[in-house]
């Protein structure tokens, strides 16, 4: 049987399915199809839809846009695969990050119309923005499918895992970038409310020059 938990509110905009079986999963994606505003979370019969709000894009947007002025200063290529949807069959598992990259490995999934975990390695880095909270451990979910790195931002403060034999270990530094100034990342975010997206995205790219030239 499945049961409904639904507990929407300013901080929370989710629906959780209980009993839901991996056919049952797939079959709803199949149906809804491609253009969908929800994002899901499966772990082994229990679904939970989210509904992004303004208050969750806004600090993954500035995630994503500080990855890929890093890479530029950098000059290397990585993929930028969004919430793109990582799922083992064989697991009972599956997750729709905030976004995620293809790093070390974007040699490996350059091309690809679609990633297969099952041959094709997992993102190396995957970004959560938990203003919606979930009832799912979904760090559980990342470790079960192999994503190297997850940085989890919320309520001002962002938190680097690093998996670790199977387990994700809190890190002060990334695995990707361990140069990256990870602590200085929540008050850029915060000041981007009065400075401006891009002007806080150019302070980002110049306080990475700085930390390169050194």
């Amino acid at each position: 049987m499945v049961t409904i938990t639904s507990t929407p509110n300013q901080n929370q905009n989710a629906i959780q399915l209980k009993g839901v079986s991996w056919h049952t999963y797939k079959m709803l994606l199949s149906d809804v199809g491609e253009n969908r505003a929800w994002r899901i979370t499966y772990d082994q019969g229990v679904l939970e839809l989210r509904m992004p709000s303004l208050p969750h894009e806004v600090p993954k947007g500035l995630l994503e846009s500080f990855i890929e002025a890093t890479v530029d200063e950098l000059e290397i290529e990585i993929l930028k695969a969004g919430a793109l949807t990582l799922e083992r069959d064989d697991l009972a598992r599956a997750i729709e990050p905030d976004s995620c990259f293809y790093i070390q490995n974007e040699a490996q999934v350059r091309g690809k119309q679609s990633i297969n975990l099952l041959t094709d390695p997992p993102p190396d880095l995957a970004i959560e923005s938990d203003y919606t909270n979930s009832s799912i451990n979904k760090l559980s979910v990342y470790a079960a499918l192999g994503v190297p790195e997850v940085w989890r931002y919320n309520e001002s403060n962002l938190e680097v895992y690093i998996l670790s034999e199977g387990k994700y270990e809190l890190a002060q530094e990334s695995l990707a970038f361990p140069f990256l100034p990870i602590a200085e990342i929540p008050a850029l975010i915060e000041q981007s409310q009065n400075l401006g997206q891009r002007a806080t995205v150019r302070l980002f790219r110049a306080r990475i020059r700085e930390i390169l030239a050194n």
